[in-house]
């Protein structure tokens, strides 16, 4: 399995990612969703962190049941972009649910749920385009 091999700063960690275990945060509110399933969303994880040397952003991995790779877009980005079949997408103004995706904490156990790449200071969001041109090829 591919890990980012970036370094988190000690001091530094979004406000949405809690401080041990996992914990439920709503779409839409401190970051904008794409979910892709099991294999497809492994690789196109693994693609983005190769193209982003390492540092693509907040991608949250389920251990369990279909394997969702979850990317963590800022918040209103996800309805800025055309998605390819297959990616779902949460969050944003005028969705008609509310969504909850678990966030684990950077440290400790939060099985089911791993940190695939973790958000850094310098990219604390996954780039919507960047995704969007990977996922679609």
């Amino acid at each position: 399995m591919t890990m980012t091999n970036a370094i988190h700063d000690a001091d530094w960690q979004p406000d949405w990612v809690p401080a041990s275990g996992h914990q439920l945060r709503v779409t839409g509110v401190h970051f904008d969703a794409v979910r892709i399933e099991g294999v497809r969303g492994e690789l196109v994880a693994a693609r983005l962190i190769e193209i982003a040397d390492g540092d693509a952003g907040p991608v949250v991995c389920e251990a369990t049941g279909l394997r969702w790779m979850y990317f963590l877009l800022a918040p209103g980005e996800v309805r800025r972009h055309e998605w390819p079949l297959g990616v779902q997408r949460f969050g944003g103004a005028g969705c008609r649910t509310v969504t909850y995706i678990g966030i684990p904490a950077l440290d400790g156990n939060t099985w089911p749920l791993r940190w695939y790449s973790e958000p850094t200071p310098e990219t604390p969001y996954v780039d919507a385009e960047l995704l969007r041109a990977v996922a679609g090829d």
